[in-house]
């Protein structure tokens, strides 16, 4: 009788301990996907800010370059495919194309020197700097709460944990091949 109870004892501790381990791991992995949420929330918010400043920037030009009506409509589709991303590769996309437009809407500038001493264009182009740079914090900060995540959802026993859970790898935020390329600035 004495070698059963003791036995059944240490069935109880294992599993109170395996038990206990277990909800570490998970309120663990827990605040790390929402810290990837946050990240994810972060960077949708200055794609959304630059995505506002579009229309102000397009309005601004169409003034000086009506006639430049392709571009224009470019960045108006380009602004659309954010509304339509859900997913880190469809927000990467709708970004490459919003890159793309801003890039023929620089050279539409370039067409017009009146256009680029006006006060209202260089204070968007400012905002939109800077929105830039916001977007490129943001970024690394979700691709390093997914790095974070990632790593931790592999490894052993975390990663039985997470299966059970239901836990799955996130996905970055990645740049265009083309994004990486350094641009050509003649004066």
């Amino acid at each position: 009788m004495k070698g059963k109870s003791l036995t059944l004892i240490i069935i109880i501790i294992v599993i109170a301990l395996v038990a206990i381990t277990s909800i570490g791991t998970y309120n663990r992995l827990a605040s790390m996907e929402e810290s990837v949420d946050s990240a994810w929330a972060q960077v949708e918010n200055v794609l959304k800010r630059r995505a506002d400043l579009i229309p102000n920037l397009v309005n601004t030009v169409k003034g000086y370059a009506s006639h430049e009506e392709q571009v224009l409509t470019q960045i108006t589709n380009a602004r659309a495919g954010f509304n339509s991303a859900t997913s880190p590769q469809e927000f990467a996309a709708a970004n490459d194309q919003l890159d793309a437009a801003i890039r023929s809407l620089n050279v539409v500038v370039e067409n017009y020197p009146d256009l680029k001493a006006n006060q209202n264009f260089l204070e968007l182009q400012a905002e939109l700097s800077g929105t830039e740079n916001r977007i490129s914090t943001e970024r690394m900060r979700y691709n390093d709460a997914v790095r974070g995540f990632n790593t931790t959802i592999r490894r052993f026993p975390t990663n039985i944990v997470a299966k059970i859970f239901g836990y799955q790898s996130r996905e970055y935020f990645e740049i265009n091949p083309e994004d990486a390329e350094v641009p050509e600035v003649n004066f």
